[in-house]
């Protein structure tokens, strides 16, 4: 005979909701102990936070973070203190400033996630969530990372040599970065020059061109691959037999 769980309080729903949330991510945390979050642009992001002992934090202090590399404080995030919170003070970073919550109900039961809401690629890195107070002293690692889909490519046509036509593929800003390639009808991956990529603000914008001879249908496809977020995306293009000689035309 199964057992059956009845749950009448929504407090008590969302308690429940909140344990099996904090175990997935912890399940799905690195070997060194960073939880890693990834949560698609625009979308809310859950930074799960309790401290070991699941004490009653509604007269504690906690204080999130988002840190630079080296460990150096970025920007000030979210900080708790004894009902005090940054939504009722200048502490908190211009670039969380209205998008950050925490879950007020949901202390007495140790809770000290965050959310934010409506993310952008700039949110993207790392996190702490510190218990300066409590004994002993307790930091947790959250790795958010946010990513923005790749859109369709934009293939062209460049140029016409000796050695064929060349094509020419753009995919601009995808984050995380994507791998972009060549293929032929077949999907068989065509020889072509290094990427050119530039970044700004998390955002990749990459080139890359191949040239081309012919095949049995002269159909070719650019493809971008995100693996990290199981994201693929193409463009196909097909060159005609009179474009060799329509560019020997402009060429002239």
């Amino acid at each position: 005979m199964g057992l059956r769980l009845q749950i009448t309080s929504p407090e008590i729903l969302f308690s429940s909701i909140f344990l099996l949330l904090t175990f997935y991510w912890i399940a799905h945390g690195d070997a060194d102990g960073v939880v890693r979050v990834v949560v698609t642009e625009e979308s809310d992001a859950l930074l799960p936070c309790s401290p070991s002992t699941r004490e009653n934090l509604q007269d504690k202090l906690f204080d999130w973070k988002k840190v630079g590399q080296g460990g150096g404080t970025q920007h000030q995030v979210f900080m708790y203190d004894s009902a005090v919170h940054y939504d009722r003070h200048s502490g908190q970073s211009e670039q969380f400033k209205g998008r950050v919550s925490h879950f007020q109900n949901e202390l007495k039961h140790g809770n000290a996630s965050i959310v934010i809401r409506e993310t952008k690629v700039i949110d993207s890195g790392s996190y702490i969530c510190v218990f300066p107070r409590l004994q002993p002293h307790q930091t947790f690692h959250i790795e958010l990372v946010v990513v923005g889909a790749a859109p369709e490519p934009c293939t062209s046509i460049v140029d016409v040599t000796e050695l064929g036509v060349v094509l020419k593929c753009d995919v601009r800003g995808a984050s995380p970065e994507p791998k972009v390639e060549w293929q032929d009808s077949e999907g068989s991956i065509l020889h072509a020059e290094d990427p050119q990529v530039s970044e700004r603000g998390g955002r990749y914008d990459v080139s890359i061109q191949t040239t081309v001879s012919n095949t049995s249908n002269n159909r070719f496809h650019c493809v971008a691959t995100q693996q990290l977020i199981g994201h693929r995306v193409q463009a196909n293009i097909t060159v005609s037999g009179e474009t060799r000689q329509d560019f020997d035309v402009n060429i002239i």
